[in-house]
């Protein structure tokens, strides 16, 4: 490859007290963060929609492939469209799929196959993974790491969309494949992750839940 090819790294390096202050800043916002099931009609600022897009795609990806693509829906008519394919499968998984076990996992969260926030948030985002992209030549051409890909780069919305003051919530109804009927996506593109996104309706609850300490998730060596 030329080096023509490359261009220096922008990067700034803190002193340490500033590196360990913006790193506990960072955590303290996003222990925040919470799973949010009660939305706010109210509608958001798409701007704030498109920079946290923005910063998504900054992620890194196999081969630099970014082997993903975000459907944003406002609409009222395809929430409505979505809502209603999920709940047939949500009701079909708490009926029929779900295990004893994973049902009373489920239960301290006080999940249900009703999903009215499907409707009432202003803005759905649809999360499909590529496994592959159409080159400069019409062809198809494999992306690498696709799982691990976007799943970097939604954390990087989740997180981006936090900190611009905005709630969401992972909703993953499985199958998921009527996404890419209603939001007209390619066959070969799976949906990953329907982000639900807007403010928490006043005076909103979450479980009563902790995340596990340093010590449990992590080791030293």
């Amino acid at each position: 490859m030329n080096a023509e090819a490359f261009i220096p790294l922008e990067f700034e390096r803190l002193p340490e007290d500033a590196m360990c202050q913006e790193a506990r800043a960072f955590y303290q916002r996003m222990r925040r963060r919470r799973s949010v099931r009660d939305f706010a009609p109210d509608p958001v600022p798409m701007e704030v929609i498109h920079e946290a897009l923005r910063t998504a795609g900054t992620a890194p990806s196999g081969a630099n492939k970014q082997p993903w693509h975000f459907a944003v829906v406002t609409s009222p008519a395809v929430k409505r469209e979505i809502r209603i394919a999920a709940e047939a499968e949500e009701r079909e998984f708490y009926e029929r799929r779900a295990s004893e076990e994973w049902l009373a996992d489920l239960a301290p969260l006080g999940t249900d196959d009703q999903k009215p926030f499907l409707e009432t948030a202003p803005v759905l985002i649809g999360i499909f993974l590529q496994k592959f992209n159409s080159g400069h030549d019409g062809g198809k051409h494999k992306n690498y790491y696709t799982s691990e890909s976007v799943g970097i780069a939604t954390g990087m919305l989740i997180s981006a969309l936090h900190m611009a003051g905005l709630a969401t919530l992972t909703h993953t109804p499985s199958p998921m494949k009527f996404l890419n009927t209603i939001l007209k996506r390619p066959t070969d593109e799976r949906p990953y992750i329907l982000l639900v996104v807007g403010y928490p309706k006043a005076g909103t609850k979450v479980p009563n839940i902790e995340k596990l300490p340093l010590d449990q998730t992590s080791s030293f060596f």
